[in-house]
Parts: structure tokens; C-alpha cells; sequence
């Protein structure tokens, strides 16, 4: 497979603090982790079907990016602002770049399906080709058309009187260029295909699974859909459509811009076509005419369009050809006192690590407050959730027991927005205060507050978390829930509510720090510490952990650190515009991203405060921002301090020493932009097989606790 996605080349030393090459390209960088993925479906240790689905992700991925990341760079080309980023490149120079990385990337990714695609086939799961059908399959089909296919489709013709139809983001259909048998007239027609109907038709029969595609099946079928017409020629083609609308921000009324904000959203520019190679010449033409497109903006593909749809098979029963399924632990500690979450907290600090750890852990602690006569109050922040959320469920239930609850709906979560203001509307018709928060940022922190009447005193109890209140993301999302009752976080986690509810920025916080306000000072004051104890002389280093890192104003401190003799060592999942490795500049800066089975989501940092790492006296943090300009500018985000000794321990000598540690899943980027799958004489090792077998700490009782905690001294000493 090609390597992709090189970046500046010039990393010969000469680069410095002060030259833009010293930064990476955000949206190429983006381009790169899709490729890490598309690795995944061709990695031959990875289970066939879930090959599959990484394949599938890589689809949902490239198209997210079309419709975001791309749109916006064309709308600033469009305003004639051909700016220049940090890194040096202008708008146009990027996509011009953007566009030569996609072409190449989707190539790779239908070779890949080409091999998936005979691999399934040897396992009795096969794609067949038209001119494979049998005359009895095609009879099956015929009668699975007329009963199934044909009452929803709807044939366009296209003419003076019948103009080009709109079709929906992600939209497939068939064009057809036809002629009337009687007269001879010749049209063109399109047929939408639609979303409500399976790409992937399952043929009768008992032997393995053999499937027909859609586009396939009704192409078999055009007489039924244009009698007295003969076919000239057709195409499938899909439409990406440019999703990032404006807001208009003088309207009063949140809930009504966003409502309309939705519908203006679905019929956005198509910015990008994509058709399947054998369409004639002349209809492709017709499409880029009509979608009014360049020819940088059309994809031919050799192969399947709408890579998505592939997460389709993923549901096909073969067990043997998915990941071992695993049962979630829940966390002993709660267990050992008899279930009572607040009894839990009350005796020690714990984190959950999902989804190793039952993300039923904060559905549980939720339900309880909703049901404890002694809690009087729940205030809640929600960007997404499930679409039917139990969390939800319990604050629904916290209301009409007539408990004081306040719910912080971030309006602004993309593609979200419509089913939370759905859950909007369900919690006020319970009774629970609905907060919007504000127009110009969004509400990316995860905090629940909880306060409980006990005795004569008001005792507070919080859940911080790294991911969404999501029960079906928390089952592939690796994140941190931490659960605390120090009465100095709850209090910091008050402010900030009533900064969100208020919009008072508070006077003063203890232990959290919250952006916009003062996150990034705390970064780059952390960052700036260790910085003089290594130019002291003394044991710098930083261990930090995120889904993005793209800030130049941290980045620059990182690169300053570096220069003063810090060891940094980040785990960066997917974006990363810092460039590792080059002398002078961030030799001591090494940069890994660990793809795999669970998708990374977790933000943590680590800095030694002087005394080297892995140190009881390190500095530790959980996190809800990653390290971009949107989370500390433009975001309200929370960072946690973690002062309980066996939390502590746990993220310093479980989760970052098995992410460090694994040569089986992870990458290290490269000086010129480029990643590298880790390979070493060490025994291979895997973090995410390690945390499904290994129980994590602060949620353990005593002697299993007591038992891991001397394992992983023994394991330090080696």
C-alpha cells in the first residue's frame, strides 16, 4: 500500500522555533490517522469482519471530513481569503494537497476492499456480480424488487419542465440516460436510492451468506421502473454535501436557530461527487454540470462507493470472525458496599475505566440520586448521548419526584443537535431546568453534581468524565470516569455550573481549571515549570495523552521544553501538528498513537513536578479538552487534578505504562509527518488486551487492589 501522507520534507535540523515548518498540517495530519485506520483493515491480525468495519470507519471518516473540514476551506476560498496558516500553507495550497491525499487514500481503501472482498469469500460471504446471479436467484430477486425496492423508489425524469432533483448528504442514486421505444426520444432519469433499504441484499438460500448490492438488484429492474423505455447507459453516484451552515445569531429563541440551522444544514453545496467507474462519459459531464463542480471535486471509483454501508456486514452472526466478546467489569468497591454509590465515593476517590469498566457504573450513580430521598439536587452537562439514554431516563425520573434538576444542553454538539433538543423538550415537560449555554462556545465538559442531604449537612458528590453520557459509544470509547466527593472540587464544579447557567465567570477556583478561563495559563504554566526544573538541572518530564494536538501556543512551550532537556513522551490518537524528533528543536519529544480495538478517547497529562517518571510526587491530571484552539478558546472545558494515591497510581502505572509500553497497536510519528507502526524485540504487548484482563486499581477492594498494586511494583523494578 502507498505511504502516505509525507509532509514538509525539510527536517534536517535547520528547522526552528521560529520557522513555520515546525508545525504539521492539521487537515493532512487528519488525512494520516484515516490511513492508520485503513491499516487496520488490511492488518491479517485483526478478525475478518472487524477488518471490515475499520474499513467502514475510514468511509464514515473521510466523508465527516468532506463535509466539515473541507467545507470550510472552500468557504474560505469562496470569500476570497486565501489565508496562510500557521504551518505555513495557504487555503489553496492545502486542499490542493487535501485533494492528492484523498485520491490516493481512497484508491488504497478499495484495494483494500478488493482483498476483503475474496477473504469474505473463502469465509461462505460473497458479493455477487450480476452476471453471477443464477436464473432462479434473479427470479427471487425479481419477487424481492416488487415487494420490497420498488414501492419506495422514486424515478426522476429530468427535463425542461423536471430540473436536476436535490438529493440528500451521502445520498446514492442511479442516472440513466433512456430512450422512448415509440418515438425515440431520448431522456435522462435519476433513481435516489434510499437510506431506509439495505445496500447489502441477502439472497434466499441456506448455504453461507450471499448477498446482492442495491444499485445491482435495481438495475436488473429498470423495465419495471421505465416501461416502454430502453437503457443507453447509467451510473451510480453519490453527493457530499457542504454541512457547515452559518449560524445566525441575532435570533432570540436557541432552540428556533438551531431547528432552522438543521434544515438549512440538509441542503448545503455538494462539494463533492463521487460514481462508480463505467459511468458514460456523457452522464458524468450531465453531473458535473448540473452539481455545478470542478473536476478536483469528482471521484471515480474503482470499486464500491459508500464505503459506510460496509458496517452492514459487520452485523453477519459469525462470531468467530469479530473480537472475542467481553463482559465489562463493575467495579468491586461499589459492590463491597452493597451497591451504595454515594457510600462508595464517601470512602475513597475511584476512577472507571471504560469500556473495560461498565459505563452502568454512571447510569447507576444517576439512578440512585434519582431515586435517594435524601438527594436534593442533580445538575448535569449533556453534549451527546444515546438515543435512548438511561441517563436521561434518570433525570427525567430526578424531576417528577420533584428534585431540583438543572441540565446544561449543548445545542452545538454536530450532528447531535437535533436529538438533544429532543431530550431538551422531554426534560422541561418533567419539570428540570434546560440551560443552553452560550451562543459563541460550545459545552464540551462532562460533570454531574450531585448534592445529598446527610444529617444536618449538605454533602456534594461529582462525576468527571473524558467521554460522553453515552452508554453505546462507552462500549468502544476508552475513557475515565472519575467519581469524588472532595468537597473542593464539588465546589469548583458548582462555579462552573453557575458559570454556564449565570454566565458569571467565577472569582475563583481552587483545583479545576476551566476554558476558556484559565485552562490554557494552567498548561502552559505546567508546561513552563518543568521547564525551569530541567534547566535546574533536576528530572523534567511530561507525560500527555489526547484525541488532537494542534495549538501552536502549546506547542511552541512543548518545543521550549524540549530545548531545556525535558522528556515528553504524548499519545496523540489522530491529529498531531507538533513534528517530533528534529534536533535542536524536539529531539526529546517522542509522539505514538495507538489505534486498535477501542478507540482511544481519553485526555490525561502527567508532569513529573521535578522528580522524574513514574513519581508518587508527579502532577496528575484528567481532562475533558484536547490540546486545540476550539477546546481552550472557544470551548468550556474542565481539567481535573488527581490527588487520590491510587487513582494516581493507576493513571501513571496502568494506563500510561501500558500505552507506552504497547508494540502491537501503536505508531510513532515521524519528523516529516509520516507514522511508523512500532516494532521492537520486546515480547508483543497490547494495551487494550492488557485492560481487558487486568482489573484496574482505585476500583478494587482491598486485597485484589493489594495484590495489583505489588504486581505492578515488581513490574516497575524489572
Amino acid at each position: 500500500m502507498n505511504n502516505p501522507v509525507k509532509q514538509n520534507a525539510a527536517v534536517d535540523g535547520n528547522i526552528t522555533i521560529d520557522s513555520p515548518l515546525r508545525f504539521l498540517n492539521r487537515e493532512l495530519s487528519s488525512i494520516a490517522f484515516n490511513r492508520r485506520v485503513l491499516e487496520e483493515s488490511m492488518n491479517d491480525q485483526n478478525p475478518l469482519l472487524e477488518r471490515v468495519k475499520f474499513l467502514s470507519i475510514v468511509g464514515s471518516n473521510l466523508d465527516e471530513f468532506t463535509n466539515v473540514r473541507m467545507a470550510s476551506l472552500k468557504d474560505i476560498i469562496t470569500a476570497g481569503q486565501d489565508t496562510i496558516g500557521d504551518d505555513g500553507l495557504s487555503i489553496s495550497q492545502q486542499l490542493e494537497r487535501i485533494n492528492a491525499a484523498i485520491h490516493q487514500i481512497n484508491l488504497d481503501a478499495q484495494k483494500s476492499w478488493a482483498q476483503l472482498r475474496e477473504q469474505l469469500r473463502k469465509s461462505d460471504i460473497s458479493i455477487a456480480q450480476l452476471k453471477q446471479l443464477t436464473a432462479a436467484q434473479k427470479s427471487w430477486l425479481e419477487n424481492y424488487f416488487m415487494d420490497h425496492v420498488f414501492p419506495v423508489l422514486t424515478p426522476l425524469a429530468i427535463d425542461p419542465a423536471h430540473p436536476f432533483p436535490f438529493l440528500i448528504n451521502k445520498s446514492k442514486a442511479i442516472i440513466l440516460h433512456l430512450k422512448q421505444n415509440d418515438d425515440g426520444k431520448t431522456m435522462r432519469a435519476i433513481i435516489p436510492l434510499p437510506r431506509q433499504i439495505n445496500r447489502f441484499i441477502k439472497l434466499a438460500g441456506k448455504d453461507g451468506h450471499r448477498y446482492a448490492l442495491l444499485e445491482d438488484v435495481v438495475s436488473l429492474f429498470f423495465d419495471k421502473l421505465f416501461p416502454g423505455f430502453t437503457v443507453l447507459g447509467y451510473g451510480v453516484f453519490r453527493v457530499l454535501r457542504d454541512l457547515e451552515t452559518e449560524i445566525e445569531e441575532q435570533a432570540e429563541d436557541l432552540v428556533s436557530i438551531f431547528e432552522n440551522f438543521l434544515k438549512r444544514r440538509s441542503r448545503g453545496e455538494v462539494i463533492r461527487l463521487i460514481y462508480a467507474r463505467g459511468m458514460p462519459k456523457d452522464l458524468e459531464a450531465f453531473l458535473i454540470r448540473e452539481l455545478r463542480l470542478l473536476p478536483e471535486d469528482v471521484l471515480d471509483v474503482d470499486g464500491l462507493i459508500g464505503l459506510v454501508d460496509l458496517s452492514e456486514l459487520y452485523k453477519i452472526d459469525r462470531a468467530e470472525l469479530k473480537f472475542p466478546s467481553f463482559t465489562p467489569r463493575y467495579p468491586p468497591r461499589i459492590v463491597n458496599f452493597g451497591g451504595d454509590c454515594f457510600a462508595a465515593i464517601r470512602n475513597k476517590d475511584f476512577v472507571v475505566h471504560h469500556p473495560y469498566e461498565s459505563f452502568d457504573t454512571v447510569v447507576h450513580f444517576l439512578q440512585q440520586a434519582a431515586h435517594d430521598p435524601d438527594v436534593i439536587s442533580i445538575r448535569q452537562t449533556l453534549y451527546r448521548t444515546s438515543q435512548d439514554s438511561p441517563v436521561m431516563r434518570s433525570l427525567i425520573e430526578a424531576a417528577e419526584a420533584g428534585k431540583s434538576v438543572t441540565v446544561m444542553v449543548e445545542l452545538k454538539a454536530r450532528f447531535d443537535e437535533e436529538a438533544n433538543i429532543r431530550w431538551a423538550k422531554n426534560l422541561e415537560r418533567a419539570g428540570a431546568q434546560v440551560v443552553f449555554g452560550f451562543l459563541d462556545l460550545k459545552t464540551h465538559a462532562k460533570i454531574s453534581l450531585v448534592v445529598r442531604k446527610e444529617g444536618d449537612n449538605l454533602k456534594s458528590y461529582a462525576h468527571f468524565g473524558t467521554g460522553n453520557y453515552n452508554p453505546v459509544t462507552s462500549k468502544y470509547y476508552s475513557d475515565l470516569s472519575l467519581f469524588t466527593c472532595d468537597p473542593v472540587l464539588c465546589q469548583d464544579a458548582a462555579r462552573l455550573f453557575n458559570f454556564m447557567t449565570g454566565y458569571a465567570k467565577p472569582e475563583k477556583l481552587e483545583k479545576l481549571a476551566i476554558a476558556p478561563i484559565n485552562l490554557r495559563k494552567r498548561l502552559l504554566d505546567l508546561i513552563a515549570a518543568e521547564t525551569a526544573h530541567a534547566a535546574a538541572g533536576r528530572s523534567g518530564a511530561i507525560w500527555a495523552k489526547m484525541n488532537s494536538l494542534v495549538d501552536a501556543e502549546i506547542i511552541d512551550a512543548l518545543y521550549r521544553a524540549s530545548q531545556s532537556g525535558v522528556q515528553i513522551d504524548l499519545i496523540v490518537r489522530g491529529i498531531c501538528c507538533l513534528r517530533p524528533g528534529v534536533a535542536g528543536l524536539s529531539e526529546n519529544i517522542r509522539v505514538r498513537s495507538v489505534v486498535g480495538r477501542f478507540l482511544e478517547h481519553a485526555r490525561l497529562m502527567v508532569v513529573a513536578d521535578g522528580n522524574g517518571l513514574p513519581s508518587p510526587k508527579a502532577k496528575v491530571y484528567l481532562s475533558s479538552a484536547d490540546w486545540m484552539p476550539r477546546n481552550l478558546n472557544g470551548r468550556v472545558e474542565v481539567l481535573v487534578p488527581i490527588e487520590n494515591p491510587t487513582v494516581h497510581e493507576q493513571v501513571m502505572n496502568q494506563i500510561f505504562w501500558a500505552n507506552l509500553k504497547d508494540n502491537r497497536q501503536a505508531w510513532e510519528l515521524l519528523a516529516d509527518g509520516t507514522y511508523r507502526r512500532i516494532k521492537n524485540d520486546q515480547p508483543p504487548f497490547s494495551a487494550h488486551e492488557y485492560f481487558l484482563t487486568h482489573p484496574s486499581l482505585s476500583g478494587q477492594g482491598g486485597s485484589v487492589k493489594r495484590g495489583a498494586k505489588k504486581v505492578l511494583r515488581l513490574r516497575h523494578k524489572k
